[in-house]
């Protein structure tokens, strides 16, 4: 039956299956144990245990620490970790609570594009801020176009139109800006092998198979810095002559960053946007090519012009893409690549490994780069993206790009097809998840591609308790990583922390560093550094769990400690490994003599002072004493008549504990019956071999005289039938080969002036 409107609505009357309690009850329960659940897990604060006030920041952004002295009397010190609101609830007062706010501060400079310039953020670990970056275009931009071009024999007919696009450039992008100024430098390659010929009449002129003078090869020439007399940048680049290489790539990333870093010789204005036009044919060798030439020293980024010459080509290598991208963008350069269809696909799939440069395809006669520039230009100009430099570990930054049409995309992929005038926003997010953060070096960059200004965020961290200040002396801070040694009292008022606690005592020798150079020292006290590989400890942290060697996987056989890399051992242990045992009970003989006398009990074993004793307490000895000179047991020193009593007796004391084999060996000799057994045996083993290799050599003579009468009987009837006819069937084919004619076989050969052709 269907269930009335009072049935659904009485909570009493609803059941839940196979239990007695209403459903409504039950469900209060479930929520008030989700609730319980969800706050014990949220407050981690109380519930780590955390004994210091550094501890206790280091867990959360909601968690804080209370310095009351008289905050819960008799309570155990992790107790002054919790959240802020529980801290208030047990008493104690909201001025005694450690609890760093998060605050965003920007500074208000005169930047006209981007802003703010620059933004103070304090953070403490677990905790994110966030703040608000507006970037904006202008409408007409002084504009820096600097030529880079590729001057091997195949750019000749464009660097030909070079020469009078520089007018024609200047008026199409009247419209664009109305202060332009031109610069040109040209390159080649690393003027060594194997990137150019060193054949001595290619080194004087590497274009003579052309039969055109070139200059010398060359890594990058800043021919012309930036100008606005297009006169003078016509007269240039109608004088410049070409060059040559063997090899197909180009240097042309090696001049992109030198034409980037050089700021003063090239002549880039603060205020203009840079353009770096490069214009080339090949692609262009990458940083490890250079190991062909045998340079292996890595590229420093850094300019190095000297009269305008790039003098570190044939000792430094090619930039990393990564290298050239930075510089770039730290530079403030577009970069376009005007080339060739062929190699433009090339140079399309690097532009993203390179921020604000794009590819164009440049016509073989280079008529269309006017058009190609100018739209290039408004091309970059179109897009706002932002590069972060984050230096800093254990901090994170998030930047989402809010564009004028609605659509938000990462930092770094921007905003395109914005016009001029139009406002981008970057909302950038700040994270800490830890104190890893480099003292001295706290601050993260923020470059947007192609702008000549940049924000710098500082980061000011939160990671240690103001309760370690001096200011704070009665405060309970509980730290162990700086000890609150500020608590002793000075007797007078000008005594200094320095007087009360010499550094002195954190050295355990005036020529010893500090704390062995592995703590620091505090309040007189060394605090040692905490390592991955083990334990630092020691009152002068000179003691440590990795240094020492292992003896069966124990650190100094577990039989000392480590002290300034090598193990101290225990009392009753010895060695470098602390693996022997001091006491001599294993090296002592049956009399109670150590080592029989005759050695020296090491690492529980004897080792023999006499060279004549071995055994396992040297008590055995190949000779002993004159007595017993030529014997080989003491019984025969008897029949000596000449010996005294007491060489009788050293002789006896030597030689009782001759090798026991070699006695037996004596004994087994002197019995007549095993000797002429011995001899019997070795005769007749000798008599049978003999028997047995002159009845095998028989054998085999009988077998091969059988074999020769049957091969001269085949061979006298064949003879007569094909006797001449193999002979001549030899013969023939030896004539035949023999007066084969030498003028049948051509060999060719390059003719002296021939010239050698290659690609430049």
């Amino acid at each position: 039956m269907p269930s009335t409107a009072s049935d659904a609505n009485s909570d009493a009357n609803i059941r839940c299956p196979g239990n007695r309690a209403p459903c409504s009850l039950r469900v209060l329960w479930l929520l008030s144990l989700l609730l319980g659940l969800c706050q014990s897990v949220e407050n981690r604060c109380s519930s780590s245990n955390a004994a210091t006030c550094t501890k206790c920041l280091a867990l959360g952004p909601e968690c804080g620490w209370c310095t009351q002295e008289t905050f819960m009397e008799e309570s155990l010190e992790n107790e002054r970790c919790d959240t802020v609101s529980k801290l208030l609830a047990k008493h104690c007062r909201p001025e005694m609570i450690e609890h760093p706010s998060v605050q965003v501060l920007s500074t208000k400079e005169p930047n006209i594009q981007v802003i703010p310039s620059e933004v103070n953020i304090h953070l403490r670990p677990g905790a994110s801020t966030s703040f608000l970056l507006r970037v904006h275009t202008l409408e007409k931009y002084p504009v820096d176009l600097y030529y880079l071009v590729d001057i091997s024999v195949s750019m000749l007919e464009r660097i030909e139109k070079l020469n009078s696009v520089g007018f024609d450039l200047s008026q199409k992008m009247a419209n664009i800006s109305n202060d332009i100024r031109f610069g040109f430098g040209s390159f080649v390659d690393k003027p060594m092998s194997p990137f150019i010929s060193i054949h001595p009449q290619k080194i004087k002129n590497q274009c003579i198979d052309y039969h055109v003078q070139c200059m010398p090869p060359h890594g990058y020439i800043n021919v012309l810095p930036l100008t606005d007399n297009i006169t003078e940048f016509k007269r240039l680049v109608g004088k410049q002559k070409i060059s040559g290489n063997i090899d197909t790539p180009e240097g042309a990333f090696d001049a992109m960053l030198q034409a980037a870093v050089c700021n003063k010789d090239i002549g880039w204005r603060k205020e203009a946007k840079r353009l770096l036009i490069v214009m080339t044919d090949e692609n262009s060798h990458l940083a490890l090519d250079s190991k062909l030439a045998g340079i292996v020293l890595p590229n420093d980024g850094k300019c190095h012009l000297k009269d305008n010459v790039y003098i570190r080509s044939t000792d430094m290598e090619h930039p990393s893409l990564g290298l050239l991208g930075e510089k770039l963008i730290e530079n403030q350069v577009y970069g376009i690549f005007a080339v060739q269809a062929s190699q433009y696909h090339w140079y399309k799939e690097l532009t993203p490994l390179l921020p604000g440069t794009i590819a164009e395809q440049l016509e073989p006669t280079a008529s269309n780069l006017k058009d190609l520039v100018v739209n290039a230009y408004q091309r970059l100009l179109s897009e706002v993206k932002l590069q972060v430099d984050n230096p800093l570990r254990g901090v994170n930054v998030n930047v989402t790009a809010l564009c004028p049409d609605g659509s938000s995309y990462s930092g770094i992929e921007g905003c395109h097809n914005v016009n001029s005038k139009e406002k981008v926003t970057f909302n950038v997010t700040i994270t800490m998840d830890s104190c890893d953060v480099v003292d001295g070096h706290n601050y993260i960059k923020l470059y947007p591609i192609g702008f000549n200004e940049t924000v710098t965020i500082r980061l000011h961290k939160a990671c240690t308790c103001e309760c370690n200040g001096m200011s704070k002396i009665k405060e309970k801070c509980v730290t162990e990583d700086q000890p609150n040694c500020l608590t002793n009292v000075c007797n007078e008022d000008n005594c200094t922390l320095d007087e009360i606690y010499s550094s002195a005592s954190c050295r355990s020798s005036p020529s010893v560093p500090l704390c062995s150079g592995r703590g620091v020292c505090l309040c007189g006290k060394c605090i040692c550094h905490k390592s991955k590989l083990g334990k630092i400890y020691g009152r002068y942290c000179e003691m440590d769990e990795f240094s020492c060697p292992y003896h069966y996987g124990k650190l100094c056989s577990g039989n000392g400690e480590c002290e300034d890399g090598k193990c101290r051992c225990f009392s009753g242990w010895e060695g470098n490994r602390c693996h022997c045992t001091t006491s001599k009970k294993h090296c002592m003989d049956s009399n109670g003599q150590i080592c029989s006398g005759k050695g020296t009990c090491i690492c529980g074993r004897c080792e023999c002072t006499d060279n004549l004793s071995f055994g396992r307490f040297c008590e055995h000895c190949l000779k002993c004493g004159n007595g017993c000179t030529n014997n080989w047991n003491y019984e025969y020193s008897h029949g000596i008549s000449n010996i005294s009593g007491a060489a009788r007796i050293q002789c006896k004391s030597k030689c009782s504990t001759l090798e026991y084999n070699l006695n037996h060996a004596t004994e087994c000799l002197s019995d007549p019956w095993i000797m002429k057994m011995f001899i019997i045996i070795l005769i007749v083993t000798f008599v049978l071999g003999l028997i047995i290799v002159l009845i095998i050599r028989q054998m085999l003579l009988q077998s091969s005289k059988t074999k020769g009468k049957a091969s001269s009987s085949d061979y006298k009837g064949t003879r007569s039938k094909k006797d001449k006819s193999v002979l001549h069937s030899v013969y023939g084919r030896t004539n035949t080969y023999t007066t084969e004619i030498p003028e049948d076989i051509h060999i060719g050969i390059l003719g002296v002036h021939e010239p050698y052709k290659y690609k430049v």
